[in-house]
C-alpha cells in the first residue's frame, strides 16, 4: 500500500462502458469485468469512490430535443439513468464481495443514501466503494464535472477516467483518424485552449483548481487502474 502511487481516487466511468454489444441499457458483461476491476483496486486497500454516467439509457441534450423537452428536463432523466447504472454496479460489487454504498444528488431514499460529504467520507475510510449517482443534483453540469466536484470535496488524490476503446488522450478521434497523435503527458491548460474533447471543460478546470491530475485509459484493458497506481506508463496523464 505504501509503495502505491495513489491512495484515494474517484474513478469516472461512462453510461456506454456498460452498453456492452447492445445499442442501449446495461449489458451483463462489462459490469461484470468493470467490478472485477474495481475488486482488484478494492483489494488493495485503496479508497475508491466513482462516479458513472447515464449515456447508455438517456442522453441530456441528445435525447431531450427529439422529445421536445427542455434541457433542464433532459439532464434530470439523465441523472435518473446515472441512479440505475449505480444500482446495477452496486449489485454486482456486493454480489463478487466488495461493500458498496449509493449515494445520490437527488434525494430518493428508497434505494439510496443522500449525498452528505463527510458520511461519504467515512464510508471510504471504512473500506466501502462508494457510487455518487444524480451528478451534481444540478441541470447544465455534466457527470465530468459532477466527478471533478466530488474529487476534490473528498479529497481525492486522482481522478481516473475510464474510455471505450481510447488509451489516452489524442489530437484528434482515433476511431476515424488513424494518423490522430496520442499524448502521454498533458496539461490541464493544453485540453483548455485546445477545446480536447476528452472531457467537459468545467471539469478539467474544477481539477486545475484544486490540483487534481487526471490519468486518462482504456479500461478495456486489464489491470489498467492497478498498473496507474503502480506507476507505469500508461494511458494519458494531465496534470500541471
Amino acid at each position: 500500500m505504501s509503495e502505491l502511487k495513489y491512495k484515494k481516487i474517484l474513478l469516472k466511468i461512462s453510461g456506454e462502458a456498460l452498453l456492452g454489444s447492445q445499442e442501449f441499457g446495461i449489458d451483463p458483461k462489462p459490469v461484470e469485468m468493470i467490478c472485477n476491476e474495481i475488486k482488484k483496486v478494492h483489494n488493495l486497500g485503496v479508497q475508491l469512490a466513482i462516479v458513472v454516467g447515464g449515456g447508455n439509457i438517456f442522453r441530456g441534450m441528445k435525447n431531450s430535443k427529439k422529445l421536445g423537452m427542455d434541457q433542464a428536463s433532459g439532464d434530470y432523466v439523465g441523472m435518473l439513468a446515472t441512479v440505475m447504472n449505480a444500482i446495477a454496479l452496486q449489485s454486482e460489487l456486493r454480489k463478487i464481495g466488495v461493500p458498496c454504498r449509493v449515494q445520490s444528488a437527488l434525494d430518493i431514499n428508497k434505494i439510496a443514501e443522500p449525498y452528505i460529504r463527510f458520511k461519504a467520507i467515512r464510508h471510504l475510510e471504512k473500506g466501502r466503494v462508494v457510487i455518487f449517482a444524480a451528478g451534481t443534483g444540478n441541470p447544465f453540469f455534466t457527470t465530468d464535472t459532477a466527478a471533478a466536484l466530488r474529487a476534490a470535496e473528498i479529497g481525492a488524490q486522482a481522478m481516473l477516467m475510464a474510455k471505450n476503446g481510447v488509451d489516452g488522450v489524442y489530437d484528434d478521434d482515433p476511431r476515424i483518424n488513424p494518423n490522430a497523435k496520442k499524448y502521454d503527458k498533458i496539461t490541464y491548460d493544453d485540453i483548455i485552449v485546445n477545446n480536447l474533447k476528452v472531457m467537459d471543460l468545467t471539469s478539467c478546470s474544477l481539477c486545475k483548481q484544486n490540483h487534481i491530475p487526471i490519468s486518462v485509459f482504456d479500461f478495456a484493458q486489464e489491470d489498467s487502474i492497478i498498473k496507474i497506481l503502480n506507476n507505469e506508463n500508461i494511458g494519458t496523464y494531465v496534470g500541471e
